[in-house]
């Protein structure tokens, strides 16, 4: 089968991977992490859980994707179908389709709240508070975080359409497809990051001691808060825990984002070097940019502190804290804000390719189509968080059940499969087709036996330490509930397309190669032996 839809260049694929790996984790999650799970300790099993994880798994995503696209399919219940030989699989292919889809829903709206921020520190608005009280209360209104329903009511209404900017942003990229939207997008916003954070990371390590009598809050502990090692804190399991974790988010390993990508490769496409190349310069925004900007700063103003705030809270409210009392603290602020609002687009546009691929292939309606539906049902999902904004309850609610747990089953799937589809010899293969590097046959020897293993451990592990306190607040929490019911019902829609897909696959003879395959190995068993 011909493919529809191709990359223009190498590098186009690398970045647009990349892009969809870099986000609001690298810059906000990881440093958070690494803070408080021993610093330069740290470093040891997130270094561990790349080599052993995070390479692996990205490589087995990448070949997998290259395999099914050459054979006529992009998305993942096709792809599941050519890699298992079996059309049942294709209901697998639902979750890596509800993965990416959820998360679009609320992911849009950390970017919005991003944009928001640049856009206040642009016409500065957000400038006059030293007091990080007082950016709490910021946030909090922002997001609505007092009631539900906050957002739509007077005094809020600047955000919706900053919201409704921000979806129709990423649609129109989505639209242009894979070469005019998201590739062109990305090859310019990579380097457009790149370029604001190394001039945002100038700035804090050129900073100085705001309080003189505070002399320990300089560049120097600043930046040993971040990496000076814990050893200690190796003995515990949740800092492995933690570090597996972060290797896993960063890279978007179990998304379904890796493998529709690869998909839209030519056969003698080098998969080999430009899945490494895309894991390493997500690698560098995450430990050379996002682990020398955020803590450092937030240190050198509010000291040891800034080590136990969460994600948002280090992003949203420490951070702006640092910016007021910085001199041109009012430029750096929105630069540091529209870098993070330009890394979550090129993370959002890959997660609406997934399903607008399916809806193309799978139920043959054109990009505009596709598009539209697509567009709908997101927003109603972007609109179901938006109002259920009080303590950020639905947003929590799905980015734990979808964001989380169904990203390690969906990675645990695919992984899975990967060791089904191929041998040693024939993944090996698979993987060095137009290759211009040597891979170490070992790695599929730690594809087969290790990292299936290591990633149930690090599952069964964090479901115990986490699994329990979420499945009481379902019990206590309308919108805990509401959230995992509107779940249900979207991936339960997805199914029923799935299976409506297949239907159509089989009329228009598109898995005759089944059949084909299965007549093959009969009359080679039913071949008398020489």
């Amino acid at each position: 089968m011909a493919q529809k839809e191709q990359w223009g260049t190498r590098i186009g694929v690398i970045l647009a991977v990349a892009g969809s790996a870099v986000g609001l984790g690298n810059f906000l999650r990881f440093p958070g992490q690494a803070a408080q799970n021993g610093g330069g300790a740290f470093m040891i099993p997130y270094f561990i859980s790349l080599l052993l994880l995070g390479i692996p798994l990205c490589w087995a995503e990448w070949t997998m994707g290259r395999f099914a696209g050459t054979r006529g399919f992009h998305s993942a219940p096709g792809i599941f179908i050519v890699l298992c030989r079996n059309t049942f699989a294709r209901y697998f292919g639902t979750l890596a389709l509800l993965v990416p889809l959820v998360i679009y829903m609320y992911y849009v709206v950390i970017e919005a709240w991003c944009l928001s921020y640049a856009i206040s520190y642009l016409d500065g608005s957000l400038m006059p508070a030293s007091n990080p009280g007082a950016y709490d209360e910021y946030f909090g209104s922002l997001v609505g975080m007092g009631q539900d329903g906050a957002l739509f009511r007077p005094g809020h209404r600047d955000f919706l359409g900053i919201l409704i900017f921000t979806f129709a942003m990423n649609f129109f990229f989505i639209y242009r497809g894979i070469t005019k939207g998201i590739e062109a997008f990305c090859r310019v916003a990579m380097p457009i990051m790149v370029i604001l954070a190394l001039v945002v990371l100038v700035r804090v390590l050129t900073l100085g001691t705001p309080d003189p009598g505070s002399p320990e809050r300089n560049v120097v502990n600043g930046l040993g808060s971040m990496w000076n090692p814990n050893f200690s804190k190796l003995s515990n399991p949740s800092t492995w825990l933690a570090a597996s974790g972060q290797i896993f988010f960063s890279l978007s390993v179990g998304f379904g984002v890796i493998i529709n990508y690869a998909s839209y490769m030519r056969k003698n496409d080098d998969v080999a070097l430009s899945g490494l190349t895309a894991t390493s310069m997500n690698e560098f925004f995450e430990v050379c940019l996002g682990g020398l900007i955020t803590l450092p700063a937030a240190f050198i103003f509010l000291g040891v502190a800034a080590q136990d705030m969460g994600t948002f809270g280090l992003g949203f409210t420490a951070l702006p804290s640092v910016f007021a009392v910085m001199p041109a603290g009012q430029l750096f602020g929105f630069l540091w804000f529209i870098m993070l609002f330009i890394a979550a687009i090129t993370s959002s546009l890959s997660m609406l390719q997934p399903v607008i691929a399916f809806f193309e292939e799978g139920l043959g309606l054109k990009r505009h189509a596709a598009a539209a539906i697509l567009g709908l049902i997101s927003a109603i999902g972007s609109g179901f968080v938006v109002y259920f904004s009080k303590d950020l309850k639905a947003l929590d609610t799905m980015d734990f059940w979808v964001g989380t747990m169904c990203i390690f089953i969906l990675a645990m799937f695919q992984a899975t499969v990967y060791s089904i589809a191929f041998s040693v010899q024939s993944g090996h293969a698979a993987l060095h087709e137009g290759s211009h590097i040597r891979v170490p046959i070992a790695l599929q020897y730690l594809l087969k036996f290790v990292t299936p293993v290591y990633l149930l451990l690090i599952f069964v592990a964090f479901c115990i330490f986490n699994v329990p306190d979420y499945f009481s607040a379902i019990g206590k929490s309308e919108v805990a509930l509401a959230s995992i019911m509107f779940i249900s019902i979207v991936g339960a829609f997805l199914l029923v397309m799935v299976h409506i897909a297949g239907i159509r696959w089989m009329r228009e003879g598109k898995l005759n190669f089944l059949l084909e395959e299965a007549e093959s190995e009969q009359t080679e068993s039913d071949s008398p032996a020489v």
